[in-house]
C-alpha cells in the first residue's frame, strides 16, 4: 500500500503525470483505483484519471496535500494487438536499426559520422536481400528446381505433381516452374512493404508540437544536427553544440527517410527475386547458344544491375534530417522505384516462362551465389563499421561507453547472425522435409539440398554455443562470489548502532543474491562483444570451408582422421537441427503469445526496449512507438502548464523514464522551467547512456539536468535494469540521484512490517516511503503556479475527453 503523501506548502495547481515502464500497466494499476476515466487519447495510447479527479482543476482546494495524479498508458503501442507478435520475425531488422543509434559520441569528424550512418544502412539493405534470398532458396531452388525436377521427391508429394518434369505438362519446364514459384518471395516482399507503409502512416505521421521549441531552441537544434544526418547540409560554418540531439525539432519525425528507405528496400527485394530467376535462365540460354534468348537475358540482367545501382544510390545519398520537421516526401521516388522493380520482375517472369523444350533441372539452382556474396559483404561492412566507430570513439573517450565504442558494430554483427539463423533455419528445415530420411548435401536423398554455405554456417553453431558456455560459467561463479562478499554488507546495512539485527542466513543470501544478479547487467556488453567476435570469426571460417571444399562439412571431412570426420558429421547434424529449432522457437513463441495475453505482454517487453528508436536504417523494422508517445507527452505537458500555469511532475518508471526525458527535451524553455522530472528504476545511464552515448551519454544527461527545473532519480541495488544517472550537484542544488533505496524495506519481522517484506527489484517503487517525500520536495522546488487561463465549463472538458482529443 502506498503511503500518504506528506503535507506540503500550497503552491497552487499541481499535476503528476505517470508514465509506466516495460511490459505495460493498466490505468487502474497506475492510479490504484478500480475505476478510471479517459481524459484524452484513443485505444492505442491515452491519459487517464480517477473519476473524482476528472474536474480537479476546478477544485484546487481539494489537493493541498499532493498533486493530481494522471496516467499515460502507451503499452498498446507495442504489445496490445495479438498480431503484433509477428514482429518477432522482423527481429534482425530491429537489431540492425539499433546499431545506427549506438554511434559513439564525438566532436567534429562530420564525414566519419556520415560514413557510419551509410555503413549501417548498407548492412540493413543486405538483411533485406538475405531474407528475400532465403525465400527464393526455399521456393525456387528447393521446391521448384530440385524437388519438382526429381521424380522420387514428387511421388511423395502429390501437391507438387503438376510441376513434375516427368509428367511433361505445361509447367514441367524449369523456367515456368521458377516463374510460378517466384510468387512466394514476391508476396513476402509485398507484405513487408504493406506492413511498413501501414505503420509509417500511423507512427511517423505524428507531428511534434509546433511550439515545443522556441525560435532560439530551433536555431540551436539546427546547429547541433550531425553532419551525417543530412549530407546536403553545410557544416562548415555551424555554431558549437548547444542543445542535445533529442531536443532537435525533427528528431521524432522521420517520415521522409522511412519512405525513401521503404521504396529502396522494396525495390531491392523485387530485384533479388528477378535476379534469381534471370540468372538461372540466362545461364541456360548461353549454354544453348540461343541468339534471341541470350540477347534478352543479357539485356534483362544489365537492367537489373542498373536497378541495383539506383537502389544503392537511394540508400547512401540521404540520412536523417533532424534540424527541422521535414514533411517533404519524394513522391516520384517512393512510387516509381518499387513499381519499376516490380515491372522488371514481371519481365523476368515472362522471360523465364518462354518455352525451352530441352531444358532440364539438375543439382542446385544455377547461378546461386547470393549467399556467399552476402556473407562476405556483411563481414566487410561490419569490419569497416568497427574501424569507423574506433575513429569516432578516440576523439571523445569515456570510460562508461560499452566495448570502447564498438557496441554498434557488435550489435550489427548479431543482426547478421540472427538473419542467417532465420533464413538458414527455414532452408534447412524445408530441405530436411523434402529429402525424407536423407541428410541434405550428403547425397542420400532425392534432392541435393540447400547451398553448401548454409550447411557450414549451421555446423559452426555448436562451436559457438560451446564458446558461449565458458563466459556464462565464469559469470555464474563471479555472481556467487559477489553474493558471498555482499552478505556481511547486507547485515550491516539493516542494523543500527542501538539495534542489532538477528542474522538470518537464508534471508541474507536472498538479498545478497538479488544484488549480485542485478550486477550482471553491467557484464552484458562484454558477453555481447565476445559472441559478436566469435560469430565473425566462425562466419569467415564457414565461407572459407565452403569455398575451398565445395562440399558440406560431413563430406569434406571424409578420408581424414576419424575424430575430425566424426566431429564434422556431428557438428553438421547438430547444427542443422539447432538452426531449424531456432526458427521454430520464433514461430511457436509468437503463436503462444497470440493466444496467451500474459505471454504477449512478456514478448512486448522486447519491443519496448528495441523499438524506442526511429527507423533510421531499416524501414521494415517494427515501428518506433516513441514517435507517437513523445509527442503525446510533450503536447500534454505544454498544454496543461499553458492552461493552468501550474506545476507539473512527470514521473517515469523504467522505460517510461526514457520517454519522460525525451519529452522534456522537446519542451520549449519556458515550459521546462515549470516541469520537474522524477525517474525511478531508470535505465537512462546504465543502459541508454552506455549503449547510446551520442544521445544519452554523460554530456546529454548533464544538459538535461541543467535544462529541467529539478530532477530526482531513485534506484535500488537489487534492480537489474535501473541505476543512478551519475550527475553531481551543481550550484548548491541537491544531487539528482537518491539511493540506493532499501530493498526489502525490512530485514525481518518488525512492528511496522509484521510479515516478511518482498525483494522488489525493478518494481513497486511507489510503495517506498521515499517516493512521496522526493515527489513533494520536487513540487516545492518548482515556482508557484501562475495565473492562467482556465478551461471553460466542465461539460466542455468532458466532451474533449470523450472525443479522445487533446485537452489543448
Amino acid at each position: 500500500m502506498s503511503p500518504e503523501p506528506p503535507v506540503r506548502s500550497d503552491g497552487g495547481a499541481a499535476l503528476e503525470l505517470l508514465v509506466h515502464g516495460v511490459g505495460g500497466a493498466t490505468p487502474q494499476e497506475m492510479l490504484a483505483d478500480p475505476y478510471t476515466v479517459r481524459i484524452t487519447g484513443d485505444e492505442t495510447a491515452a491519459i487517464y484519471r480517477r473519476p473524482d479527479d476528472e474536474e480537479a482543476e476546478s477544485h484546487p482546494e481539494r489537493y493541498g496535500n499532493g498533486p493530481v495524479p494522471e496516467a499515460y498508458c502507451w503499452s498498446n503501442l507495442t504489445s496490445g494487438n495479438g498480431t503484433r507478435v509477428l514482429w518477432l520475425l522482423l527481429l534482425p531488422f530491429m537489431v540492425v536499426n539499433l546499431a545506427h543509434w549506438m554511434r559513439p559520441a564525438t566532436n567534429g569528424l562530420a564525414r566519419t559520422q556520415r560514413l557510419y550512418g551509410v555503413l549501417v544502412r548498407l548492412l540493413a539493405l543486405t538483411l533485406t536481400v538475405l531474407l528475400t534470398a532465403g525465400a527464393c532458396e526455399v521456393a525456387l531452388d528447393l521446391m521448384a528446381w530440385q524437388c519438382a525436377g526429381s521424380a522420387h521427391c514428387v511421388d511423395d508429394r502429390a501437391w507438387l505433381g503438376f510441376l513434375s518434369a516427368e509428367r511433361d505438362g505445361w509447367w514441367a519446364q524449369p523456367g515456368r516452374r521458377l516463374a510460378l514459384a517466384a510468387l512466394l518471395p514476391a508476396a513476402l516482399v509485398g507484405l513487408l512493404w504493406y506492413l511498413s507503409n501501414r505503420t509509417w502512416s500511423a507512427y511517423e505521421a505524428q507531428r511534434p508540437p509546433t511550439d515545443a521549441t522556441d525560435a532560439t531552441d530551433a536555431a540551436d537544434a539546427a546547429d547541433t544536427t550531425d553532419a551525417h544526418e543530412d549530407p546536403t547540409g553545410d557544416t562548415a560554418h555551424r555554431a558549437p553544440t548547444i542543445r542535445p540531439a533529442l531536443a532537435r525539432p525533427g528528431f521524432w519525425y522521420g517520415r521522409r527517410l522511412v519512405a525513401r528507405l521503404r521504396a529502396a528496400h522494396t525495390a531491392a527485394g523485387f530485384l533479388t527475386v528477378a535476379g534469381a530467376i534471370t540468372g538461372a535462365t540466362a545461364r541456360h540460354d548461353r549454354r544453348a547458344s540461343s541468339g534471341v534468348h541470350e540477347a534478352a537475358g543479357w539485356l534483362l540482367q544489365s537492367t537489373l544491375v542498373v536497378g541495383g545501382l539506383v537502389v544503392l544510390w537511394v540508400v547512401c545519398s540521404r540520412g536523417r534530417s533532424e534540424r527541422r520537421r521535414d514533411g517533404t516526401l519524394d513522391k516520384a521516388l517512393i512510387s516509381q522505384l518499387p513499381a519499376v522493380s516490380l515491372g522488371l520482375l514481371a519481365l523476368a517472369v515472362l522471360y523465364a516462362g518462354w518455352s525451352r523444350p530441352g531444358w532440364n533441372s539438375a543439382g542446385t539452382l544455377p547461378g546461386a551465389v547470393t549467399f556467399p556474396v552476402l556473407v562476405l559483404a556483411q563481414g566487410v561492412l561490419v569490419v569497416a563499421l568497427a574501424a569507423t566507430a574506433l575513429v569516432l570513439h578516440r576523439r571523445a573517450r569515456h570510460a562508461r561507453i560499452v566495448l570502447h565504442g564498438l557496441g554498434g558494430p557488435a550489435v550489427a554483427m548479431l543482426a547478421c547472425a540472427l538473419a542467417g539463423v532465420m533464413t538458414g533455419g527455414v532452408a534447412q528445415r524445408v530441405g530436411d522435409w523434402l529429402d525424407g530420411s536423407g541428410t541434405p548435401g550428403m547425397g542420400e536423398g532425392s534432392i541435393v539440398g540447400p547451398p553448401v554455405l548454409l550447411s557450414w554456417q549451421a555446423a559452426v553453431i555448436p562451436v559457438l554455443l560451446v564458446l558461449l558456455l565458458i563466459p556464462v560459467l565464469l559469470l555464474a561463479v563471479r555472481t556467487g562470489r559477489t553474493a558471498r562478499r555482499l552478505a556481511p554488507v547486507v547485515e550491516a546495512e539493516y542494523g543500527s548502532p542501538d539495534q542489532r539485527v538477528t542474522p538470518d542466513s537464508v534471508r541474507t543470501r536472498r538479498i545478497a543474491g538479488a544484488r549480485a544478479r542485478a550486477e550482471l547487467t553491467d557484464a552484458a556488453p562484454w558477453l555481447v562483444g565476445l559472441v559478436s567476435a566469435a560469430t565473425l570469426v566462425l562466419g569467415i571460417g564457414a565461407v572459407l570451408g565452403a569455398w575451398l571444399s565445395g562440399d558440406v562439412p560431413g563430406r569434406a571431412a571424409e578420408g581424414g582422421p576419424a575424430p575430425v570426420a566424426s566431429a564434422a558429421d556431428t557438428a553438421q547434424a547438430l547444427g542443422s537441427w539447432l538452426i531449424g529449432l531456432g526458427f521454430i522457437l520464433f514461430v511457436t513463441w509468437g503463436r503462444r503469445a497470440y493466444r496467451d495475453p500474459a505471454a504477449r505482454r512478456t514478448i512486448g517487453i522486447l519491443w519496448d526496449v528495441g523499438t524506442f528508436w526511429p527507423r533510421a536504417s531499416h524501414p521494415f523494422a517494427p515501428p518506433c512507438y516513441a514517435e507517437r508517445a513523445v509527442p503525446d507527452l510533450t503536447w500534454r505537458m505544454a498544454s496543461w502548464t499553458a492552461r493552468t500555469g501550474g506545476r507539473l511532475v512527470i514521473s517515469g518508471h523504467s522505460q517510461g523514464s526514457v520517454l519522460a526525458a525525451a519529452a522534456v527535451w522537446q519542451l520549449r524553455e519556458a515550459t521546462r522551467h515549470r516541469v520537474a522530472l522524477l525517474t525511478y528504476g531508470s535505465p537512462l545511464e546504465r543502459l541508454y547512456g552506455r549503449w547510446f552515448p551520442a544521445y544519452f551519454g554523460a554530456a546529454p544527461l548533464s544538459d538535461l539536468g541543467r535544462e529541467v527545473h529539478c530532477w530526482r532519480n531513485l534506484w535500488r541495488a537489487t534492480d537489474p535494469i535501473g541505476g543512478p544517472v551519475r550527475l553531481g550537484a551543481e550550484d548548491g542544488t541537491p544531487p539528482v540521484d537518491h539511493g540506493p533505496l532499501k530493498d526489502p524495506l525490512a530485514y525481518g519481522r518488525t512492528a511496522r512490517h509484521p510479515l516478511p517484506e518482498p525483494i522488489l527489484g525493478h518494481s513497486s517503487y511507489q510503495s517506498d516511503p521515499d517516493f512521496a517525500v522526493q515527489r513533494a520536495a520536487l513540487l516545492d522546488r518548482l515556482p508557484p503556479a501562475l495565473p492562467g487561463q482556465r478551461d471553460g465549463t466542465a461539460t466542455e472538458r468532458r466532451a474533449q475527453g470523450s472525443s479522445g482529443r487533446s485537452s489543448a
